[in-house]
């Protein structure tokens, strides 16, 4: 059996040495499975080190076609030996869970799978086979974790690929794919990216957060979540505008949690991500073309088909081209209560882009027009920003209250004002009502729905 994964010696000397990492002992011995995973980045650390260890002994083109349980004859034996010169103590039960872990390690995808365990990682941005980096609460920061060189890595892209059909190489070096728990992927390889292969992972989260989770955060204040449920409820349409990372995805997973049970909701995404919590929710997922440049499904294909299967609301994950003029049109005939997300710093600039967009569905439509469909279509824009600490906030929510001439008019109801930024970067800064009630506010009244009298005060804190 050891013929069959270890290599050979010409093989082994040929693998650059890799040095030790800095484990941390452990105070006493951990009890339990669940132990080991709290005690953090030691533990992390750890098993970076073993796999490292292990990756240079064994042949990994020989270990992908092995059974689990043939991998742990392989490498418990390792395993055992490598805790016990280094001083860690683990009881039989945590050993068995690190072999176990360390196994699953070389099945998945390597030297990240600890990675993609992690709930506190959102996301996994690996910079050729030498450099891996983490998001994790906010703040980018280095892991130790290295692939063993380049043609690993490939190794690990090909596995990720191959699992929905897809391939990337140099006539096809770029690939959007997604994980097994939803996690998104994007991946370019060499010609274009000039020193080796990028992968970027914006992982899945298990338990997608409700707007009163946000808060714990400071993202958002209560009066805030409460003009938005009543919004929701009363089936305005709203646009949620952001730059990359600024948690776009996750307030438009909030905000439909609102949504009432009884409707029928129907989400266009590229990638699914959103975590509707409805029972009458209908999926579609947009598809790339194949390596015929053929088969492609574009969101605008299937807004339109969409619009065909009864839905109460429509939720588009981004809009990004053409597919705008479609989303405005479901807005604007009986689709009242749809969202979508869209790149943009500013309520004023995500109007601008809607508009671009658009006119890129060549109809024949004048600005004004466009902006008459806009103003009418969406009833608020709630931005979002990524600040300089890595904390993300709702920065601004915004009502769209018709046209005057032919400028789109927008009335602030809440924003948020910084301060300081101290010593160690972190933003300081307030909540606060601009002191304007929302148009649509008697409307929601005749719903059942009323707000407290102090709650667009510009003089109480949020």
């Amino acid at each position: 059996m050891l013929g069959r994964f270890i290599k050979g010696a010409s093989e082994q000397q040929a693998v650059t040495k890799v040095e030790p990492l800095a484990v941390s002992p452990v105070a006493q011995p951990l009890s339990t499975a669940a132990d080991l995973e709290s005690h953090g980045d030691d533990f992390l650390t750890l098993k970076v080190e073993i796999h490292r260890h292990l990756i240079d002994r064994f042949n990994l083109t020989a270990l992908e076609s092995a059974s689990k349980d043939e991998i742990l004859n392989e490498i418990r034996p390792i395993v055992r030996e490598f805790v016990r010169t280094r001083n860690v103590p683990l009881n039989a039960r945590e050993l068995d869970q690190l072999t176990s872990d360390t196994a699953d390690e070389m099945l998945g995808l390597g030297p990240i799978e600890p990675l993609l365990k992690d709930d506190s990682i959102t996301d996994i941005l690996i910079n050729t086979h030498k450099r891996v980096f983490i998001e994790r609460r906010g703040i980018v920061e280095e892991t130790p974790i290295r692939f063993r060189d380049e043609a690993h890595l490939l190794r690990v892209i090909n596995k990720i690929v191959s699992a929905i059909g897809r391939r990337v190489d140099e006539s096809s070096p770029m690939v959007d794919a997604r994980l097994e728990d939803g996690s998104r992927v994007n991946i370019a390889v060499r010609p274009i990216s000039v020193d080796g292969p990028l992968v970027s992972i914006r992982k899945f989260s298990k338990n997608p957060y409700s707007l009163e989770r946000l808060m714990a955060f400071n993202s958002i204040r209560p009066p805030m979540i409460e003009l938005l449920r009543i919004a929701v409820q009363a089936r305005k349409s709203i646009l949620v505008s952001g730059g990359t990372g600024s948690g776009k995805t996750t307030l438009l997973n909030a905000l439909s949690s609102y949504i009432p049970s009884k409707e029928r909701l129907i989400t266009i995404e590229d990638a699914a991500e959103l975590q509707l919590q409805q029972p009458h929710v209908g999926r579609l997922e947009t598809r790339p073309p194949n390596v015929e440049g053929r088969g492609e499904v574009r969101q605008r294909e299937l807004l339109k088909n969409a619009l065909r299967m009864r839905p109460d609301r429509i939720i588009v994950g981004e809009v990004r081209g053409e597919e705008a003029f479609d989303m405005l049109q479901a807005m604007n005939t009986g689709h009242e209560g749809s969202m979508t997300t869209i790149h943009a710093n500013t309520p004023r600039d995500a109007i601008s882009r809607l508009e671009q967009m658009v006119g890129m569905a060549g109809m024949p439509m004048t600005h004004d027009s466009i902006r008459a469909q806009i103003a009418s279509a969406i009833d608020i824009i709630v931005q979002t920003q990524r600040l300089s600490d890595g904390g993300r906030r709702v920065t601004s929510i915004s009502e769209l209250t018709g046209m005057e001439g032919n400028v789109v008019q927008l009335q602030e109801i809440y924003h948020f004002v910084r301060r300081e930024v101290t010593a160690d970067g972190k933003v300081i800064g307030d909540f606060r009502a601009t002191g304007v009630r929302p148009r649509f506010a008697p409307e929601a009244a005749t719903l059942g729905h009323h707000f407290a009298n102090d709650a667009f005060n510009p003089q109480v804190a949020l």
